[in-house]
């Protein structure tokens, strides 16, 4: 079953009350932090720069002061090329050449942390590179064989925060559904669910926050397959049916999740709806500075996700 609704285009999110609506989208925040004197003292790597997320996040680093060092995984068609980002000429290596080039480069800079925003098909094979070297790495790229990502990880005791979702206000959303989900197990059994997402048409694979939300609602009582989930790609229906910004349909995230009770007379509804990339490139930076100080404390734990960098008190 589909639906369509109007939505406000800066709805954070609901929560069966009136949607927020602010007068005017908020500027980009700027990000605060105790150890921004020491941010220079942070090499990182940007993996998939060419992309708009890439761009976004080195934005993002060289706004607080990173180390941008000039290297990054692309793909072989890329192999070769350089670019030039934030007044920063950066080469790009393809997959035959990313063993050696990491080592090299981690031999040079041994603090560094890499940023992955590539592909999903290469999400493990790039981690598991990380992993070899011993580079600390944020895996923002979704997709992939997760369960053999954790493994990998693990094997290895290299410090990482995997999480599919970096923007962090959209973070604490999940850990709250999270929360509900653990304490109230079965609170909406027999209720129907309807899942609406619409992203960038560049993005053909579901989206891994709509996934978390759905298996917290699955634990809540809810019958729901992943392939129910509807994709809305086609800009035309962005704008018309879901309340797109049209300067935002190369990159937006709306997703609305519509439950209704058996006898159809309750329905609730959670919403959240990103114009624009800098809400997940700020929170990725936060990973690496939250990662940064894991590792100098040598911290037991290694690996983490966003929640953990929200309760360390980084949500600025």
């Amino acid at each position: 079953m589909s639906f369509g609704v109007k939505l406000p285009a800066n709805a954070i999110c609901i929560w069966n009350t009136k949607t927020i609506n602010p007068k005017q989208r908020p500027s980009s925040v700027v990000i605060a932090h105790s150890s921004m004197s020491s941010a220079s003292n942070i090499p990182i790597m940007v993996n998939g720069f060419s992309g708009k997320m890439g761009k976004a996040v080195i934005k993002a680093a060289d706004s607080v002061g990173l180390n941008l060092v000039p290297i990054s995984f692309g793909s072989e068609e890329e192999s070769g090329s350089t670019v030039q980002v934030c007044g920063k000429d950066i080469t790009v290596y393809g997959p035959a050449e990313r063993e050696s080039i990491l080592a090299s480069l981690f031999d040079k800079h041994p603090n560094l942390i890499a940023v992955d925003y590539t592909v999903p098909a290469a999400v493990n094979d790039n981690a598991e590179v990380y992993c070899k070297i011993g580079v600390p790495f944020v895996m923002g790229t979704t997709g992939g064989d997760r369960d053999r990502l954790y493994k990998t990880v693990d094997d290895s005791k290299v410090y990482a925060v995997i999480s599919p979702q970096m923007g962090k206000q959209v973070v604490a959303f999940l850990a709250a559904m999270e929360i509900m989900a653990e304490q109230f197990p079965g609170a909406f059994s027999g209720y129907s669910l309807q899942v609406m997402e619409s992203h960038q048409a560049s993005k053909v694979d579901t989206s891994g926050t709509a996934k978390a939300v759905i298996s917290c609602f699955q634990k809540l009582g809810v019958s729901f397959d992943m392939d129910q989930v509807q994709l809305i790609r086609d800009p035309k229906q962005q704008i018309e049916m879901v309340g797109v910004p049209e300067e935002h349909l190369s990159g937006h995230a709306f997703h609305m999740y519509h439950l209704t009770s058996p006898d159809e007379t309750v329905s609730f509804e959670f919403q959240h709806n990103v114009c624009g990339r800098s809400i997940y490139a700020e929170g990725t930076i936060d990973a690496v500075l939250f990662l940064a100080k894991k590792v100098q404390s040598k911290a037991a734990k290694r690996i983490y996700n966003m929640i953990d960098v929200l309760r360390e008190g980084n949500m600025r």
